[in-house]
């Protein structure tokens, strides 16, 4: 029995076209990159591949040519996750896993352009099933406000993106590199502004067990609405909570898909 057969409910939930699941990469100088790739999907070939549509990704692509190792995370609705650990394999422009991307109706019928190629991504391990408790992720939500936030480092996160940060009806997620090299990935659904340039979130088990203070993470924010932003930053642990002293923020989507907007 191969990995993905063993775990079913996640193959359910790769299956799922709006499923949110996040790819982290790393580059060749060990940063970190974290961006929603929702057309990741389980190859139906009994194999542990899963396979996802080159489409409004730039830094996820570069990386993957200088660093196969990645990571995945999948979030369900009902806030049941999994984190896999992969390595990069190649690019098909035509077959089956190609033909798929492109006739999926999140592909299909943007108003942009079709995918370049499929990016197939050979599953290592199942690393962690988990599942989180609505109503325990709002108390930790509220408590995060009243943190106060460390200094920043002089980068202001623009405003657009700060109201999406502070949104509870988001995923978000932390990556940063593991200590085997291959970037790690946790949820950080507490994720919100504790400044103008920094965020701040409760520090549930994954993230104790995760960065270490000082370390360089990226963290991810999609919204119901499928807007994205990522950040870049240092992590600093702090007690109960976690906080990035964000340097860099990227936009995850059109006009200016994976452009820094500061």
């Amino acid at each position: 029995m191969t990995i993905l057969q063993r775990h079913p409910r996640l193959v359910a939930a790769l299956e799922g076209e709006m499923t949110p699941k996040f790819l982290a990469t790393r580059s060749a100088a060990g940063t970190p990159n974290v961006v929603p790739v929702t057309s990741i999907l389980p190859v139906r070939d009994g194999n542990d591949t899963i396979f996802f549509g080159n489409f409004l990704l730039r830094k996820t692509i570069v990386n993957l040519g200088q660093d196969r190792r990645a990571a995945v995370l999948v979030i369900t609705d009902s806030l049941d996750g999994w984190r896999l650990t992969c390595d990069f394999a190649r690019f098909e422009t035509h077959g089956p896993c190609a033909d798929r991307q492109s006739n999926s109706p999140l592909l299909r019928y943007n108003a942009y352009t079709g995918i370049r190629d499929a990016g197939l991504l050979d599953v290592n391990a199942v690393d962690e099933e988990f599942s989180m408790s609505r109503l325990s992720l709002a108390a930790a939500f509220l408590a995060t406000r009243c943190c106060r936030a460390p200094a920043d480092c002089g980068l202001t996160i623009p405003l657009a993106a700060r109201r999406e940060w502070g949104r509870f009806k988001a995923v978000k997620v932390v990556a940063w590199i593991g200590e085997d090299g291959y970037p790690d990935i946790a949820p950080a659904l507490t994720l919100q502004p504790g400044s103008e340039g920094t965020l701040v979130c409760w520090m549930d088990t994954r993230l104790r067990g995760g960065p270490r203070s000082g370390a360089e993470v990226a963290a991810n924010v999609l919204t119901m609405d499928a807007i994205s932003y990522q950040v870049k930053g240092v992590w600093e642990a702090r007690g109960v909570t976690g906080a990035i002293r964000v340097r860099e923020v990227y936009a995850g989507g059109p006009p200016l898909p994976g452009g820094r907007i500061a």
